[in-house]
């Protein structure tokens, strides 16, 4: 027995089928994106992080080269002459020690020795000096002789040094200044009787 033939389907009928034929493809399409992500969103990480605290730079100083502590103003530490600096007479030299270093809690840094510019005002005007950097807390004729220099003896006292020098870091250095100061054998009268305090500077820098 022979089948009927299926009925016949309008242009219209055909185009809704593609339609739905064309859904159905999408959305399988659709899934097989949907899948792919998921599978390729397994991802780790590492993290690293760390805390910083700025570090502190300070300088401390001993006219005894055992006695350190702070003296950030004028007129600061006093220097201890070997030979008491009141009755300078033409051709005589006096020695002081003036040691350096760096606090306990200081990081490494440089120092550089000025002088005040007051320091030709009365004596000053007559005197000259010189300073070295020497190994111990000894200072006399001998010891600065041995130094490094840092200003040329014979200077004026308003000379400062011509470079600075490495300190370490948490009081590990010492450095140890021997000052030599002269009223030279050629002071005039108007010496006599003329008084200075003179200042010097010892700046730090890191």
């Amino acid at each position: 027995m022979r089948r009927p033939p299926p009925p016949h389907r309008s242009s219209a009928d055909r185009r809704r089928g593609l339609t739905r034929l064309r859904a159905v493809l999408a959305g399988g399409l659709v899934f097989g994106v949907g899948a792919a992500v998921t599978l390729a969103a397994w991802t780790d990480q590492e993290h690293a992080s760390s805390s910083f605290t700025a570090g502190t730079f300070s300088i401390v100083g001993a006219a005894d080269g055992v006695t350190f502590s702070d003296h950030p103003t004028a007129p600061g530490a006093t220097l201890t002459f070997l030979v008491a600096p009141t009755a300078l007479a033409p051709g005589s030299t006096v020695y002081a020690l003036y040691s350096v270093k760096t606090a306990a809690t200081s990081v490494p840094g440089n120092i550089q020795l000025t002088a005040d510019a007051a320091n030709n005002a009365g004596l000053g005007a007559y005197l000259t000096y010189g300073v070295t950097r020497i190994a111990g807390t000894t200072c006399s004729a001998a010891t600065f002789g041995g130094g490094t220099v840092a200003v040329a003896t014979g200077s004026a006292l308003t000379t400062g040094a011509a470079g600075s020098v490495a300190l370490s870091g948490a009081g590990a250095s010492v450095v140890n200044y021997c000052f030599a100061v002269t009223l030279p054998v050629g002071a005039p009268n108007a010496a006599q009787g003329t008084t200075l305090t003179g200042h010097w500077i010892i700046t730090g820098t890191t």
